[in-house]
C-alpha cells in the first residue's frame, strides 16, 4: 500500500507527521511492505484558503492512504471522492505510525479538522 505522510522537513521514516495537509512543505509517499520513500514537493503549498487541491498537491502520484494530524473538511472529502483513505495520524513520526499501521493498532475514523494548527487566523471550515 502506499501512503502518504504529510512533513515540514524530511527526516525518513523518524520525519514528524505534518499538523495539517494543505499547509505541508513536503509529502512521503512510504510503501507499507518496501518501506521505500519517495518524497514531493506540495505542488498546491500557497493555495488560498478554500481553494485546496490535494489531488494535484500529489502531482499524479498513485497514493491509497494519506495519514495527517488535520486537513480541511473539503479537501478530506476530495481526496475520499478519488479513492484516497484518509487517517488522523495516531504518533509523531511516520515510523510509529507505520508500525501502528502493521499491528493494526490504527483508529481509522478522521474528523476533518486543522488539529488546532492552522496559523493563518481563521478557522478551518471549508
Amino acid at each position: 500500500m502506499k501512503i502518504c505522510f504529510p512533513v515540514a522537513t524530511e527526516h525518513g521514516l523518524d520525519s514528524t507527521v505534518y499538523d495539517h495537509f494543505g499547509s505541508a512543505s513536503t509529502f512521503m509517499l512510504v510503501d507499507s511492505e518496501t518501506e521505500q520513500i519517495t518524497t514531493i514537493n506540495n505542488r498546491d503549498l500557497h493555495h488560498q484558503h478554500g481553494a485546496c487541491n490535494p489531488v494535484g498537491a500529489l502531482g499524479g502520484h498513485n497514493v491509497d492512504l494519506i495519514v495527517v494530524g488535520g486537513i480541511g473538511a473539503g479537501a478530506a472529502a476530495r481526496l475520499q471522492q478519488v479513492g484516497i483513505r484518509v487517517m488522523k495520524s495516531q504518533a509523531a513520526t511516520v515510523r510509529e505510525n507505520l508500525n501502528l499501521l502493521k499491528n493494526g493498532a490504527f483508529n481509522q475514523t478522521l474528523s476533518p479538522s486543522c488539529g488546532g494548527h492552522h496559523d493563518h487566523g481563521h478557522s478551518c471550515h471549508q
